[in-house]
């Protein structure tokens, strides 16, 4: 069975008034040296950004290491299973692609997904391009995973 990923993953979402959510998808190697999906909710605390303006909602992500922009041709085939090079966030800018995690879980990510990417060991995932047209992915580059 294919998932779609949310597709307010890079929006937010009001549940009541003032309450404002994010969403996004990651994928990571479990104790077994499976890679995993799972959908995460951030609770995003009004603050002031721009006094005199009514405040905004956001909350801290990740500590970054670079950003850059991925260009994935048609015809791109990357269905051969393969852990992450490294720890990263992808945002769906253009295009659509799906990703098999080692458990089997399928997830699709059209534009506007964002997905935290955590497998750098293990069974990895495969990757398919959806579509005809090409994919155009926002990278930003994660530190390695702090240990101990």
């Amino acid at each position: 069975m294919v998932w779609a990923s949310r597709c307010d993953s890079l929006s937010t979402r009001n549940q009541r008034e003032g309450h404002v959510q994010a969403q996004y998808t990651r994928l990571f190697t479990d104790e077994g040296g499976i890679s995993r999906f799972s959908d995460i909710d951030v609770e995003l605390n009004a603050k002031y950004t721009a006094p005199p303006l009514a405040p905004t909602h956001s909350a801290p992500f990740q500590a970054t290491d670079g950003c850059f922009w991925l260009g994935v041709p048609k015809g791109w085939n990357g269905e051969t299973p393969h852990p992450a090079p490294r720890r990263q966030v992808f945002i769906t800018v253009r295009g659509e692609y799906q990703m098999t995690a080692g458990d089997g879980a399928v997830r699709r990510f059209p534009a506007g997904s964002v997905l935290l990417l955590e497998d750098t060991t293990g069974s990895g995932h495969s990757t398919k391009i959806l579509g005809a047209d090409e994919l155009l992915i926002f990278a930003v580059g994660l530190p390695p995973q702090a240990t101990g």
